[in-house]
């Protein structure tokens, strides 16, 4: 996917985001487009980044996960202005419009699915089970490490 098409997929799914986090959770539309509109910038600057010659060998994903740590840490000039405008967006509008996409990519392979037919179901099983029971894990240690519980 080119640069264009892939920063205009970030502005259609950024809209998307704003309207659920307005309609679902209550928050100014004003304050989840800007929300929105910074999660945007941070992408595009991962995504510049990792077309960078010798960048490139990594995962996009990793340099917007690096550009928002950075920005979000207190070294940054303006980090409490981008945490306290980025904290207005909720964690599932983020995720609403990226599992409906997810739906649509697996809806494409559903011959693939076919072929793995019934082994696909312990698998899952597993992966889903061992994830929730080491995230619970994980989540325990932490809250009794802070004091929480």
């Amino acid at each position: 996917m080119k640069i264009f098409e892939t920063i205009f997929v970030f502005i259609l799914v950024a809209i998307i985001m704003a309207a659920g986090n307005t309609v679902g959770y209550k928050i100014d539309l004003i304050s989840s487009l800007e929300a929105v509109a910074m999660l945007v910038i941070i992408s595009v600057v991962g995504l510049l980044i990792s077309k960078l010659p010798g960048f490139n060998k990594l995962p996009v994903i990793l340099w917007v996960s690096v550009v928002a740590a950075i920005m979000s840490a207190p070294i940054f000039p303006y980090h409490q202005e981008i945490v306290a405008i980025t904290d207005q967006v909720s964690l599932l509008a983020v995720c609403t419009p990226i599992l409906a996409y997810a739906g649509l990519a697996i809806g494409k392979d559903l011959a693939l699915f076919k072929n793995i037919s019934w082994r696909i179901i312990p698998v899952s099983l597993a992966v889903f089970s061992g994830t929730f029971i080491f995230a619970a894990i994980i989540a325990q240690v932490t809250l009794h490490w802070e004091g929480v519980i």
